[in-house]
């Protein structure tokens, strides 16, 4: 019995043994694992202080770009004012124009009959003109003529 027990405690030195030498590799395994994990994070560390850096420029160009662009914006939210405002000119202005022509054309059929009794008038005055112009035409025409023939026998006549 003192020999079984001799045994076990044999067996158990030995299992012992090889657990310990499985924990032994295993962790030498982890070590190299963590190291190269170490390794790992030390270089992202060091390329997301890059990256920070990076970010934290493009945050304050992108800033300036947003202030620069605020300031456009308000100097063209004048200019948009004044178009509008051309707009509105140019709309009244169109609106005057109407009226005007509405009044003109309403104007010109209220008077119409006026106008027309002075076109008649008017074509009458220029026939009576263009027959006096004819009369004092024929009589000018007539007297350049009678100017114009003597007679030899009255102008030799007149000198014997």
């Amino acid at each position: 019995m003192e020999n079984i027990l001799y045994f076990s405690v044999a067996l158990i030195a030995i299992a012992l043994f090889i657990f310990v030498m499985s924990l032994i590799k295993t962790l030498k395994a982890m070590q190299g694992t963590m190291e190269s994990v170490s390794k790992t994070l030390v270089g992202l560390e060091s390329q997301l202080q890059g990256v920070t850096g990076e970010t934290t420029k493009l945050l304050h160009k992108t800033n300036e770009l947003a202030e620069d662009i605020q300031g456009k914006v308000e100097r063209l939210d004048t200019v948009v004012h004044a178009v509008q405002d051309v707009g509105h000119t140019v709309q009244e202005l169109n609106n005057s124009i109407k009226q005007v022509t509405t009044s003109f054309s309403s104007t010109l059929v209220r008077n119409q009959d006026k106008m027309a009794e002075v076109i008649q008038w008017g074509a009458v005055v220029k026939k009576l003109k263009d027959q006096w112009f004819d009369k004092k035409d024929r009589g000018d025409r007539r007297k350049r003529k009678s100017d114009e023939v003597i007679p030899a026998k009255r102008f030799e006549g007149g000198r014997s």
